[in-house]
């Protein structure tokens, strides 16, 4: 397994739609791209910035609930991509021992974040989709983009530089 960090949650411009960045910690830094959702970009962002909603959201929920029944968040692995859809799991650890649930890496990843645990990646699906990408290609920097393409890039870069616990109520 190759040990990654969230690198950061970006939007696809061709596409305009947001993935997260699942970069590698040792050299050579390869990067796993990762299309997902609105709603989880969100989860993920208000995760990685520390937000905390007055109300329990489904992934803090989901951690409580781990919690709750004794066990906890070991790591997160994402294992394959079958057919363009990644699959990973969540290892869990608890007063009957360790098991594994299957789950988008959307929310495996928010889960992740919440736990601070560590996320890892396949070996081989690493190797197959992996790529590295240089400081100077970020998906939002140093390209210009004109349009109307632009003009929903940027409303939703600022959706996640400004979202707020509030914002759920």
């Amino acid at each position: 397994m190759v040990e990654v960090e969230l690198s950061s949650v970006r939007v696809d411009l061709r596409s305009n739609t947001p993935l997260i960045l699942l970069r590698e910690i040792a050299e050579p830094h390869r990067s796993l791209p990762i299309f997902i959702g609105a709603p989880e970009a969100t989860a993920i962002a208000m995760a990685q910035r520390g937000y905390e909603a007055p109300r329990p959201l489904t992934h803090d929920l989901a951690l409580e609930l781990v919690g709750r029944l004794g066990g906890s968040i070991e790591r997160i692995v994402v294992v394959d991509l079958i057919e363009a859809t990644y699959y990973a799991d969540i290892h869990l650890v608890g007063p009957l021992g360790k098991t594994v649930v299957s789950a988008r890496p959307s929310d495996a990843v928010a889960l992740a974040i919440r736990a601070q645990v560590s996320i890892f990646v396949a070996d081989d699906l690493m190797a197959r989709e992996g790529v590295v990408v240089q400081e100077e290609e970020t998906f939002e920097d140093n390209l210009e983009v004109e349009g109307p393409e632009a003009e929903v890039l940027d409303e939703f870069r600022e959706f996640l530089n400004n979202i707020s616990p509030e914002d759920f109520s």
